[in-house]
């Protein structure tokens, strides 16, 4: 299975402009925690909820500040002809549990999650999750990549 198949294709896109105010009232708005950000039409970054408190609030930003200061800008990304399989196991190992999804030309057109994963093949998200729950990693709060 592919993971067009399964993923999210409705997505909020923000800027690096964006304030954090801003993005945490669209992710209140829209119930979710996770939105790429992208300049124009290139991807540049990721911003969660976490991150707004951990790297924001907790570091004591202003809440007009911008979303390229917090913003994780090592992205991870899979393509939209991916195995769902290939990429639950991917997540595991770096440690993410949603991936904005691109096509060939590396334009953003889904976000898929290890829940997405869980729906269609449980035991694909498993393997997925259990890399997930791991302490540390790439994407952890101590330190933005980029």
């Amino acid at each position: 299975m592919h993971v067009s198949e399964i993923m999210t294709r409705d997505v909020h896109l923000v800027s690096p402009n964006d304030t954090i105010t801003e993005v945490a009232r669209q992710m209140a708005e829209n119930d979710i925690g996770f939105l790429p950000v992208g300049d124009h039409d290139r991807l540049v970054g990721m911003i969660t909820d976490r991150d707004i408190v951990v790297r924001g609030v907790a570091d004591g930003l202003d809440l007009q500040s911008k979303v390229g200061d917090i913003m994780t800008t090592d992205v991870k990304y899979c393509f939209e002809d991916d195995e769902v399989d290939d990429v639950a196991r991917n997540m595991g190992d770096v440690q993410v549990r949603r991936l904005p999804v691109v096509n060939h030309d590396k334009r953003l057109v889904g976000i898929v999650s290890l829940a997405d994963a869980a729906r269609e093949q449980p035991a694909a998200a498993g393997t997925g999750l259990k890399g997930v729950t791991v302490p540390g990693g790439t994407h952890n709060q101590v330190g933005r990549s980029g």
